[in-house]
């Protein structure tokens, strides 16, 4: 049954009004980044901030439509919208253009399309659908893997562009997952991981792997309270360990040891069994688990690193790790960047007064490092305001996502958090160089009209949904 509801009176305005600040600010940004004094006017259409201001005309346009469509729109179609998606990623890798070496955009006369800016809001909405559904929950197992489904199907065709910064954007949206109950110990597994990850880049694996058995051996020691058991256990993994060595260096005169101690820890662990389910040793199982999968991470991320992964992109890693240094090649964007920031002091040097910004050194100012402009005309000032805005931005939402009465609704909310939370460490922290640079554009700011009108269809759904909250309980 529905409610007779105020839309107007019940949108978040405050919500509203930061996404103006942002969408104007941006504009003023990208005039500054991109300046010409033979095209003085910011209302030239030949130039980039002439056509941003038209796509910020189509956005506020957009985004009103979305206030004024029924909310049960997004929910029905939410399906249909993610499988259009799907096929519009296959079909640009058949049938798009390709710019800077990825297949990533529909060149339709002079507009071009990017369906990854658009399969983030709609991979929300499918995922915020399915896992909406009475007694779906998280711990499920089989929900769990059509919900990491439902995440990763787009972000493995927007791989194959390959795109690496839209990809990872994807991962963003596990955080969903945690907010619906998804184990609080597969949030610490990913979080070493990601040091795990990190780790592989720096240190050799066999140092790595040797760790970790001496961790999980020191770990059932000190746990188990058997030191005949772990002496025994430990016993039988480094006579397995020798004879796979032994064996590697006969048949090919070259024993690997990183295959050795992953090889050997899986036939030691069949050997072993015996003990673990007559005694039901569930610890031995799990610290073996986690040692094997530790290893096979380690040995995935340093294959893919090596041999997957392009040149450009290894040197970029490599830069922000500071394994090598590259200030005139892959890290002159990030050294140019960090300079234009720095540059700026406490209050800037003042609108069309960035001397960075000016002469160009930074490539793609007006897009990725758009962050560089606001660090070097509006200074330390000018960039802690739009953290801080940024910030309440992601506190806002997280309120509104909280007082949602139906369970889509608070999801797709946590979807929105996540994407923007994710864009905006992401941008900002490869602009400064915590992170690598992997080409993403920061929300509302960049210039470019796939993203702005993205980001604002996600956030205004949200909108659209939170004022409709005591119209319909669905």
């Amino acid at each position: 049954m529905k409610r007779r509801v105020n839309i107007w009176a019940n949108t978040d305005w405050i919500v509203v009004g930061i996404y103006l600040l942002f969408v104007l600010f941006g504009w003023l940004n990208i005039y500054a980044a991109v300046y010409n004094e033979e095209h003085a006017s910011i209302f030239d259409l030949s130039q980039r901030y002439g056509k941003q201001l038209i796509w910020i005309m189509a956005a506020l346009l957009l985004g009103l439509t979305i206030i004024l469509i029924d909310s049960r729109f997004y929910i029905f179609f939410s399906y249909i919208l993610y499988i259009i998606v799907l096929l519009s990623l296959v079909a640009v890798l058949i049938f798009g253009e390709e710019i800077n070496g990825a297949r990533s955009w529909f060149q339709i006369g002079s507009l071009g399309l990017q369906p990854a800016e658009f399969a983030k809001f709609v991979t929300v909405l499918a995922l915020a659908r399915y896992l909406s559904k009475q007694g779906r929950a998280t711990d499920s197992f089989k929900n769990l893997v059509v919900s990491l489904l439902i995440i990763f199907s787009p972000a493995l065709l927007i791989a194959v562009q390959p795109d690496l910064g839209s990809t990872m954007i994807f991962f963003s949206l596990v955080l969903v997952l945690f907010r619906e109950g998804l184990s609080p110990y597969l949030f610490v597994t990913g979080i070493l991981a990601a040091l795990l990850f990190i780790a592989t880049l720096l240190i050799d694996n066999v140092f790595i792997y040797a760790t970790l058995v001496a961790a999980g051996f020191i770990f059932h020691l000190v746990t188990g309270k058997k030191a005949k058991v772990s002496l025994i256990g430990l016993g039988i993994y480094l006579t397995t360990g020798a004879v796979i060595f032994a064996l590697f260096y006969l048949i090919t005169g070259n024993a690997r040891l990183d295959m050795v101690f992953i090889i050997a820890l899986f036939l030691s662990g069949l050997v072993y069994a015996y003990y673990i389910f007559r005694y039901k040793a569930r610890n031995i199982l799990i610290i073996m688990a986690f040692i094997l999968g530790s290893m096979v991470l380690t040995f995935t991320v340093d294959y893919a690193f090596h041999n997957i992964l392009l040149p450009h992109q290894q040197t970029r890693i490599n830069v922000v790790l500071g394994i090598e240094s590259d200030p005139s090649g892959a890290g002159y964007n990030l050294n140019q960047s960090k300079i234009s920031i720095g540059s700026g002091g406490f209050f800037g040097k003042g609108f069309l007064q960035g001397t960075q910004t000016k002469f160009k050194f930074v490539p793609e100012q007006s897009t990725d490092f758009i962050f560089c402009t606001v660090g070097e005309e509006w200074g330390f000032m000018g960039t802690s305001i739009v953290v801080i805005l940024y910030s309440f931005l992601l506190f806002r939402i997280i309120i509104l996502a909280e007082r949602q009465r139906s369970a889509f609704s608070r999801m797709y909310g946590y979807g929105v958090f996540s994407i923007l939370l994710f864009h905006f460490l992401i941008n900002v922290g490869m602009t400064i160089g915590l992170v690598p640079v992997i080409g993403i554009p920061l929300p509302f700011f960049s210039y470019g009209g796939s993203s702005l009108w993205a980001f604002t269809i996600l956030l205004f759904i949200f909108l659209r949904l939170d004022a409709s909250r005591n119209e319909y309980l669905v």
